[in-house]
């Protein structure tokens, strides 16, 4: 566990082929079942204080108490992402750590040193924050607000992992943030 931040809750690994990767991880790996969204609808993103409009494809299962992300860049705007790949890697780019008291655990990291280079919303209290913190490939830290509908479907992701059957329905569509 990190005495910064608690324990890790997420690892994101950014690639090319967000489909093969699911049946990847699913059949191979047998992490299931995953949600996907073609296209997140990300509100208030920056980027190096520049707000922009990403397109991003993501698709999240757990692996027992820690969520997979993936994520496919589906356009140009300047992102982690886009510069992870720009550097030609793929695989893991961060680990998230889950927070429900976003402001105070923003303002002691900022107070700490941490230096925000991507941020945005995913729903209601779904704020997240990337730093710049990458030493080495996967090293990105991501703060991530989990009091609202974002923090939900993540309890709802990581439940259904508990029964799934390794077979049905290996892909599923996010749940709409807006009826949970």
């Amino acid at each position: 566990m990190s005495r910064h931040f608690g324990e890790i809750r997420q690892l994101g690994y950014v690639v090319h082929d967000i489909e093969a990767a699911m049946d990847y991880w699913s059949r191979t790996l047998g992490v299931g079942p995953w949600y996907y969204n073609p296209r997140v609808p990300i509100k208030h993103y920056r980027y190096d204080g520049q707000d922009y409009e990403p397109h991003n494809s993501v698709a999240l299962a757990n692996s027992g108490f820690v969520q997979v992300e993936l994520i496919q860049t589906r356009n140009d705007v300047p992102s982690m992402y886009r510069d992870f790949l720009q550097a030609g890697r793929t695989g893991l780019q961060h680990v998230a750590y889950w927070t429900s008291d976003y402001d105070a655990d923003l303002e002691r990291l900022l107070a700490q040193g941490f230096k925000p280079k991507m941020q945005g919303e995913v729903g209601e209290k779904g704020r997240f924050i990337y730093f710049d913190t990458e030493y080495h490939p996967g090293t990105v830290i991501e703060l991530s607000e989990v009091a609202g509908p974002k923090g939900r479907m993540f309890d709802l992701i990581r439940e259904s992992s508990l029964t799934w059957d390794g077979v049905t329905d290996p892909v599923r569509p996010f749940p709409d943030l807006s009826t949970i």
